[in-house]
């Protein structure tokens, strides 16, 4: 399933043609893909491993998501891809790799003095600019920027309707801000000031569900997490 109006075009179709076992797959992969994010975040506030970016993890986040709907789950789209509903135009199959290289690489350098909302800002948009996968580029790219946002600010973040969520369930605002940074790109600036905007008003969202739950008697662990 694509993610919204803002998709990749003539991706391959799922393998799985029921559309309720694949919503049901769906759910269960996004689920798993999470657990590997709250892992990654243990990982690095316990000092089990110090943070990396690697183009493994992306593969493998994505693998997570697309695992039984997508015979390219953990793979790099093999051909050129259009965007629905989008001006942008990803770059070529061939320069994939490279460019997530980049990235990774832009993220570990600026790692230790650039802000937390700007690293998830930038890995957010960076990752559907380019656009890797012919599926489940939403779903990865907002995961691994929670990862790296977490990381950097050195905790898992409190609230039980995490920055995905919020953004996954109102992606308008969320497109809008993608289609800004590309125009920028395009005119020669890396300006995320609208999606770094969008991401901190999230933000403040998440935290506000963690003090809703500390004020409500009848809270406890969420029962069931849906992440698209």
């Amino acid at each position: 399933m694509s993610d919204g109006d803002r998709h990749s075009v003539a991706a391959q179709p799922s393998l799985i043609s029921d559309p309720v076992e694949e919503a049901r797959r769906e759910s269960e992969n996004a689920l798993a893909q999470f657990d590997r994010v709250l892992d990654l975040i243990d990982e690095v506030v316990r000092g089990a491993r110090p943070f990396r970016l690697r183009t493994s993890m992306i593969l493998d986040l994505h693998r997570l998501a697309l695992d039984g709907l997508s015979q390219y789950s953990g793979n790099f789209r093999p051909a050129d891809v259009e965007i629905g509903q989008s001006k942008h135009v990803p770059p070529k199959a061939h320069l994939v790799a490279e460019l997530i290289e980049d990235m990774c690489d832009y993220v570990m350098a600026k790692f230790d003095d650039a802000q937390a909302l700007h690293l998830c800002a930038y890995v957010m948009w960076r990752l559907n600019w380019i656009h890797p996968f012919t599926d489940g580029n939403g779903r990865t790219s907002r995961a691994l920027a929670y990862f790296v946002l977490c990381a950097k600010i050195g905790y898992r973040l409190p609230g039980h309707v995490t920055l995905p969520e919020h953004i996954a369930a109102d992606k308008a605002p969320y497109y809008k801000a993608l289609e800004k940074a590309d125009e920028q790109w395009n005119e020669g600036s890396l300006d995320l000031s609208e999606l770094e905007a969008l991401l901190d008003e999230t933000l403040a969202k998440q935290l506000v569900t963690a003090y809703e739950d500390a004020r409500d008697p009848s809270s406890g662990p969420p029962k069931e997490r849906k992440l698209h």
